[in-house]
């Protein structure tokens, strides 16, 4: 059972219908997203094949499983194997019949670069034969999660720097205080450009560099609230009572704090994929031919002559924020103490 406090947030929140709109669609978007494998994929979901049930998209089936000659995995957009397998049985194809990094030809093995829009390829193709849609759902489920957890360990990281620095206050917060100030001028696209040319950045690596600066946007709030609060007269009766530190900064006074780091969280969340789109403009993101919304931004400027590339990573971008901001304010309001129901809007 929630508490009275708790149903009153989630009575103002539920009364925003634009923010719970957004977090429907955006749910829906993500579900779908993490689905990508069966959603899109150059691999059929199931065969039926010699009274036999298989499932490649979870396992490799060598050619010869099917009567072919090799014994490396099957190529399902081969029509050889196709004619295989519609000899002793059936294949089941996801919607999307590619995967982000299939190279789409036609029936003469000619590649199919910049196709327009088509019943066959509903957001046409890119420069290398791959198609849009394909390469769009993986594309969001990475930025997705990349956000969601670079926002939850960042937070957890800056919630317990920001929580000891005000608790204990005096000398550990003075030097904690000038750390950071040192380690804020620290430029970390510097960063990202000198690693890139010693490692191959990868998504971890990406992720652990932004985690290096991004804790620090929630030290200051939560930092903020211990000062205030480490004096207070609860406090100061646990202490009496013998309660530890520990037990009474995460038990009794973290709560509080938490209100205003919880309404931050959908605005983190939209700037760590700003910055890894960013990132992947620059040519300083995910590796070459990850499924990336930055890369299509780039395959979109550099092909103006196919405008169905630039639009779809632009309206994709923006969606994608607009529906996380709409969330945020409903989140905001719904955690904001002066904040009353009223009549949905």
């Amino acid at each position: 059972m929630l508490s009275p406090l708790n149903q009153r947030r989630l009575s103002i929140f539920t009364a925003n219908r634009r923010g719970l709109f957004s977090l429907f669609i955006f749910g829906f978007l993500f579900f779908i997203s993490l689905m990508a494998e069966v959603v899109a994929n150059d691999k059929p979901i199931v065969v039926f094949f010699d009274g036999q049930i298989l499932f490649p998209i979870l396992k490799s089936y060598p050619e010869t499983r099917f009567g072919g000659e090799f014994p490396t995995e099957a190529d399902y957009q081969d029509p050889y194997v196709v004619e295989l397998i519609q000899e002793k049985g059936q294949a089941i194809w996801p919607i999307i019949p590619y995967s982000y990094d299939t190279v789409v030809k036609s029936k003469t093995a000619e590649r199919r670069a910049l196709v327009a829009p088509s019943r066959q390829h509903w957001l046409g193709t890119d420069d290398q034969s791959r198609d849009v849609v394909a390469r769009l759902i993986y594309g969001f489920r990475t930025a997705v999660v990349f956000g969601l957890v670079l926002t939850l360990f960042s937070g957890v990281i800056g919630v317990t720097a920001g929580a000891i620095q005000g608790f204990f206050g005096g000398w550990i917060d003075l030097g904690f205080q000038r750390f950071m100030e040192i380690w804020q001028s620290f430029p970390m696209l510097y960063l990202v450009i000198i690693l890139s040319s010693v490692i191959q950045l990868t998504f971890w690596w990406l992720l652990g560099i932004l985690l290096l600066f991004s804790w620090m946007r929630y030290v200051g709030v939560v930092r903020a609230e211990f000062l205030r609060a480490r004096n207070l007269d609860f406090v100061r009766a646990a202490r009496a009572l013998g309660v530890s530190d520990t037990f009474i900064m995460f038990r009794h006074v973290l709560p509080n704090a938490m209100v205003a780091t919880i309404t931050f969280l959908p605005f983190n969340l939209s700037a760590a994929i700003t910055t890894l789109t960013g990132l992947s403009v620059l040519s300083f993101g995910l590796p070459p031919g990850s499924p990336s919304l930055g890369e299509m931004i780039v395959q979109g400027r550099n092909n103006i002559q196919a405008p169905w590339l630039g639009l779809t990573s632009f309206f994709t971008l923006g969606i994608l924020l607009i529906l996380l901001i709409f969330i945020g304010e409903a989140v905001r309001d719904a955690f904001d103490p002066r904040k009353t129901l009223v009549s949905p809007n």
